[in-house]
Parts: C-alpha cells; structure tokens; sequence
C-alpha cells in the first residue's frame, strides 16, 4: 500500500534536522502529507545521528516502539548516519525496516517508498557529487530562522569522529543554488538564516569562500540575520574573521570547537590546531567583533588525556570565557583510530572530569548573561512562552529571551535586557518592528 501520511523524527546536529525538513518536502510533492501530532503515521523516518556510543541500539530500540498495540506497524525507513554505517545489515538485524537510505542519498526516498509498495527491501548508502540538492523540490515553507546546508563531508578526519565515513568527503554547494535558496526562504518567511555544514567554513567556489557568500546574502532584502555553524579553527580564514566586524546582519555569535586544551592531546586527536593557534584565532574575531559570543564544543576523557592534559583544558575555558559550550565524555565509534588507542580512560574518571568541566562552563556562561543585563538589543520572536502574554525570541548572541509582547512569530522586537538566568535572559520591549 502506498503511504498517505508520513512522520519524520531527526536526532542530532542540525543538518540532521535540516535533512529532515528536506526529506518532508520531498514527501510533500509526492503527495504525502505530514501526520497530526499524535496521529499514526504510514509511513515513519527515522533520520539518525551516529556521533555517540550506542547510537545503532537506540535506533533498533526506536524501530521496535514503533509496532502498535494490534501487531500493526507503520512502513519504516532507517535515514542518517546509522543508515550509513549500518547498511544492509540494519535489515538483517531488524526486519522491521523495510528501507536504509544514507544521508547523500535521501532524494531517492520517495522512490524507495514506492518500491517497498511492491515488495522490495531497498538499501541506497551510496555517496553521489551532492546530487541530491538538484532533486529537492523548491523551498516553499519557512519558520522566522531557517536552516540551509551549504557543505557536507569532512576531510580532517579527527582520530574520535565518524563524519568522514558516514557523510563523506567535503563537498560545496553551488552559489547560485545556495543564493537561490536562501531568496526562497526569506520570501517563504525566513527573518534569519543559519548556513549549515560539517566543516561550513570550509565552502568553496572557486576562489570565493565563506565571507564572500555571507555578503552576498546580505544584500537579501528582508533578511535580518545570518549565523553559520559548525566551523573547524584551521579554517578561519581573514575574509570571514573581517565579515563578522564589517556585515551588520551576520550575529554576534561563533561556535568554534577546540575539543581539547591540551597539545598532546590535540595531536592525537589530529586536530590540525594547537591551543595557541586557537586563542589567537578568537582574539582575532574578538578584535573583528568585541562583543562576540564564542561557543565550543569539548571532549574529556580522550584515550591517554592526565589529569595536567584536563587542566589544560581548563585552563583554556578560563581564557576564552565561553558563553556556552557542548561538553561530552569520549564516546569509541567502530572503525576510528581512537577506538582502538591504548590508555582507554575509565568511565568513573572520565564523569569526575565532565562534571568539573561542565560546572566551569555554565560559570562562564552565567557571567556572559550577566554582563548581557541593561543592554538594549533587538530579538527574533520564535515560540509562545509558558506564561500569558509571554513570546520567547532569539537574541545576537542566541540566547532565549523572554518578554511580554503582542508581536507575533516572526517579528523583529527591541527589547531591554533585564534579568539573566543559566540559560536564558528576561527582557522588556521597547519597540516592535513590522512582523513578518
């Protein structure tokens, strides 16, 4: 039976989420329509991130919720980066799969529907030149932030990380399909855009770069703001540092991952970077932009990190100040060169570590929303708030803000900044712009 209603749940990073989005569309234009919240769905994706241990048992787990109450159960695809890594072999262990189709290869998931409608059990984790962008249908809905994946793959093939395998080499999008994307989106809706990629500052065409793209979305009318993650500290080249100083509608805001304050750690990892390298990279985007948020993602308990490689680490978080930060205990993935390093630290370590860690971080977290008190800024409204009267919106630095207004969705809204919480910020309004 062909599908009529579909239910598409993303894990992970946000290209994930974006690949979802994508996928919903490309449903859409088949006719499919998006199952109410609660309803049951023909058909259900299952679009998965493989970045953390265990994260094959958690889709097996999600595959098996999904049989019903009366034995039946929806047709179930297996997407994302288990797919990738699993293959066939998703099928074998879970019957319940009916298809496996790899993150390059998601444009084919409305012909893989139809194929399992006629008996089959399709596998597609094939890795094509970035065809898939040429077969998605155009961007016709848009929330008042919106994601747009302009690189996929990595090439620094960091010892921990299964990016390479599952996504592939780097690859960048076209220009012009990029540009006429991003004008799609804003006429859909879209007041901000968030340029999405593995390694994002890494994009390419020809001898323009990051910097050279994010002016010309600039000159968008009706696009409010730029943002663009996830980037690698090796490639934070001057053009794009002097863009966050000189393009008024890119924010504030930078998530610049250094995994580690330790040299010898940082080499082992083969991160390219060395903690030097990195500190003189932020002081020069904080020259660019004295007010910029810096975010950062961490790893402790990497195979033979001491306890001086975790102070070193500390260390650099007490010199950045971070105003938020990720922070994960290492996690073997199957076939990196980590997994199989001697000097696996022990998991009772490694707790003590991330706890230590995490509480410097929301320190520093915390006093960056403290100074943020008694600023005027301009917020994007994107949810209703709990209370009566209340909209949460987005601020430069993508902090939630929260604030009594009648502004709807969408809308640009001035505020002061009043009260600063772990990990939000209370504000008044001042001034409304015109909504969306």
């Amino acid at each position: 039976m062909t599908p009529r209603t579909y239910r598409i749940k993303s894990f992970g990073c946000q290209m994930n989420v974006y690949d979802g989005e994508r996928m919903g569309e490309l449903l859409n234009a088949q006719g499919m329509a998006e199952a109410a919240d609660g309803a049951d769905a023909d058909l259900v994706v299952l679009n998965t991130c493989h970045i953390r241990e265990k994260a094959a048992e958690k889709a097996y787990s999600d595959v098996g919720r999904l049989r019903r109450e009366d034995g039946s159960r929806p047709l179930i695809a297996l997407a994302g980066c288990v797919a990738q890594a699993e293959g066939a072999e998703a099928q074998r262990r879970s019957p319940m799969i009916d298809l496996v189709v790899g993150p390059q290869a998601y444009h084919r998931l409305p012909e893989m529907v139809a194929q399992v409608a006629r008996g089959g059990r399709p596998v597609d984790t094939d890795m094509p030149a970035i065809s898939k962008f040429d077969a998605m249908p155009a961007r016709r809905r848009s929330g008042p932030s919106a994601f747009l994946t302009v690189q996929e793959g990595c090439d620094k093939f960091c010892t921990y990380c299964v990016v390479p395998y599952t996504r592939g080499a780097e690859i960048s999008r076209p220009w012009d399909d990029i540009v006429t994307e991003a004008r799609a989106l804003v006429d859909a809706g879209a007041r901000e855009i968030v340029l999405l990629g593995q390694n994002v500052n890494a994009w390419a065409d020809g001898a323009r770069g990051l910097a050279d793209l994010i002016r010309a979305l600039d000159a968008i009318s009706g696009l409010e703001r730029i943002r663009y993650t996830t980037s690698h500290p090796t490639d934070m080249d001057d053009g794009l540092i002097a863009a966050h100083g000189e393009v008024a509608k890119l924010m504030p805001y930078l998530h610049l991952p250094v995994q580690s304050g330790s040299d010898r750690v940082l080499k082992a990892m083969n991160r390219s970077h060395s903690a030097e390298s990195y500190l003189a990279t932020i002081a020069r985007v904080r020259a660019a932009r004295p007010d910029i948020a810096i975010s950062g993602d961490f790893i402790v308990g990497f195979p033979g990190e001491t306890e001086a490689d975790f102070e070193d680490t500390l260390r650099i978080v007490d010199d950045v100040r971070y105003a938020s930060a990720y922070s994960f205990k290492y996690s073997p993935r199957p076939g990196t060169p980590a997994a199989s390093m001697e000097d696996q630290i022990a998991p009772e370590i490694m707790d003590d570590r991330l706890q230590r860690l995490q509480r410097r971080l929301a320190e520093h977290s915390t006093a960056f929303n403290r100074r943020c008190i008694g600023k005027d800024t301009r917020i994007l409204i994107d949810r209703v708030g709990r209370k009566p009267g209340q909209m949460i919106g987005k601020s430069p630095w993508l902090q939630s803000v929260f604030v009594e207004t009648a502004a709807p969705i969408g809308a640009m809204v001035d505020v002061h900044l009043t009260e600063a919480l772990p990990n939000s910020l209370g504000g008044v309004a001042l001034a409304q712009a015109a909504a969306a």
